[in-house]
């Protein structure tokens, strides 16, 4: 089974827009979401929810203040702040936890003289399958200050894999999170291959170093594709040579477009209007299939 993940290691390079494109020629794709910090792909793809499901990770620590006896001890081993003083004006004073300074450690639990604390597991988000014009899609929303987004990045992979083996899909599509931190790491794991969109920029230039180094040390083969390339023709051509020293093929160029903009606005993939634009993802999109322009 081919897995596509399509990175980037700095945010607004048009690593969405580019995938959407891609989910759309594939045409019966399963397409992953692994964004899941800053999930955008449903914007364009306009999925149906068919199935949803509560992600939990983690405990949270509560105090149950009528069994609160105010010793303190909370407070004093807690190595985050997150234990603050609740009204004292009302009986003797008790302790509540705010639950977003809680890094659920469980120290609080353990030392707690009376058992005043409970531990439940925490709600973090929530993960969808869903029915696109492109074929399936699983996708998901980490929760308000949440965290452990790098295993709900690997749940929906799981996922997605999941229905691409019941419904003989031979192709997973992934649009991974930026940067090169865990969520990465978890969208990459692999995977079969990556595709690097970038822009003919200084930070572009840096931040590609940083993603072409990490799917080197996962060993993942490794394409790159300049966005926006004629903004600054020798920014890009630079980018290009140093992909191609750390041994990544480039898969082509996308040409700055306005069209861009308006097919977003219209919830739709840019391959999906007549642009130069199209012209050129539909080019990328061959050399991926074929490896050849």
């Amino acid at each position: 089974m081919k897995e596509l993940v399509v990175i980037s290691g700095k945010g607004g390079t048009g690593k969405t827009s580019v995938t959407a494109s891609l989910a759309v020629m594939a045409g019966n794709a399963v397409v992953a979401d692994c964004d899941v910090d800053a999930a955008d792909l449903h914007l364009l793809l306009s999925p149906s929810v068919m199935e949803k499901h509560v992600f939990r990770s983690g405990h949270e620590a509560v105090i149950r203040t009528d069994d609160c006896t105010g010793c303190g001890t909370c407070r004093y081993n807690c190595r985050f702040d997150a234990v603050k003083p609740a009204d004292h004006s009302i009986g003797n004073p008790v302790y509540t936890i705010d639950p977003i300074a809680c890094e659920g450690c469980g120290v609080c639990v353990h030392f707690c003289p009376v058992n005043a604390i409970d531990f439940p597991e925490q709600i973090c988000g929530d993960w969808m399958i869903s029915q696109t014009r492109c074929g399936p899609m699983v996708h998901a929303r980490l929760g308000i200050a949440a965290e452990n987004s790098g295993k709900l990045v690997s749940l929906v992979r799981q996922e997605a894999r999941r229905v691409a083996k019941e419904n003989g899909h031979n192709t997973i599509i992934v649009d991974g999170p930026p940067g090169i931190g865990c969520p990465v790491i978890a969208s990459l794991t692999g995977s079969t291959h990556a595709l690097v969109i970038t822009e003919p920029t200084v930070s572009g230039e840096h931040d590609l170093k940083r993603v072409l180094k990490l799917t080197r040390h996962f060993n993942i083969p490794t394409f790159v594709c300049v966005n926006k390339w004629d903004l600054n023709v020798s920014m890009t051509q630079n980018i290009e040579s140093l992909a191609q020293r750390s041994g990544a093929k480039i898969a082509g160029r996308i040409r700055y477009d306005t069209n861009m903009t308006q097919a977003q606005i219209q919830g739709l993939a840019i391959v999906e209007t007549k642009s130069p634009a199209a012209d050129d993802i539909r080019s990328i999109e061959a050399f991926l299939t074929t490896g050849k322009e």
